[in-house]
C-alpha cells in the first residue's frame, strides 16, 4: 500500500525495526545504498533484520534508481526542516515516504529537489534533535494507513478484518 524509502540507513537495529513495521503494515521497504551495515544472513540475524522474509525489502544503488523502479504516486520527504506537519496531507495508497540517514538526515540537494508541500515533519518539544528513525517511520506510516481506513488490517484475535 505504501512505500518506505531509507536513504543510506546506518544503524542495523533501526532498519530491523522498520522491516518488522513494514511486514506488519503491508508497506514495502526500499534501502538506498550505501548502507551502514551488511545484509548477509548472519549479520541480519545478529542485528534483528531477520524479518526481511516477511516484508517486501528492495535495495537500490541510488535514490534515482529507487524512484525509477518504484515510480510512486507521490513522494514525501520526512524532514525536521518541513513547513507542514505529517498529518496535514491526505495520503493515498501508492504514496512513498523518504527518510534520511540517522546521523545526517537527507542531503541538502535532495531537500532542494522537493516542493514545500512534499516535505513533512513530526512535531517535537523544543531543544530536541530528532526522533529515532524507526519511531519516526512508525508515526508517519500509521498516520497514512489510518487515513486509508487501515485497509487490509486483520484482527489478530480472530483473523478477521476489522470493520
Amino acid at each position: 500500500m505504501f512505500h518506505v524509502i531509507l536513504f543510506n540507513p546506518q544503524i542495523p537495529p533501526n532498519t530491523g525495526n522498520i522491516i518488522r513495521l513494514c511486514a506488519n503494515t503491508g508497506a514495502s521497504l526500499h534501502l538506498v545504498h550505501p548502507l551502514g551495515f551488511a545484509l548477509d544472513a548472519k549479520s541480519c540475524r545478529r542485528a534483528g533484520l531477520d524479518y526481511h522474509d516477511l516484508a517486501s525489502v528492495m535495495q537500490h544503488d541510488s535514490l534515482d534508481d529507487c524512484l525509477a523502479v518504484l515510480q510512486p504516486n507521490r513522494l514525501f520527504a520526512v524532514t525536521k526542516f518541513a513547513a507542514q506537519r505529517y498529518d496535514r496531507p491526505r495520503y493515498a495508497s501508492g504514496d512513498a515516504f523518504l527518510f534520511g540517514a540517522e546521523t545526517t538526515g537527507l542531503p541538502a540537494e535532495i531537500h532542494a529537489s522537493f516542493a514545500d508541500e512534499a516535505k513533512i515533519g513530526l512535531p517535537m518539544s523544543g531543544g530536541n534533535r530528532s526522533l529515532n528513525l524507526a519511531n519516526a517511520v512508525s508515526v508517519v506510516l500509521y498516520e497514512a494507513w489510518r487515513q486509508c481506513g487501515f485497509d487490509g488490517m486483520v484482527d489478530p484475535m480472530s483473523d478477521n478484518e476489522f470493520s
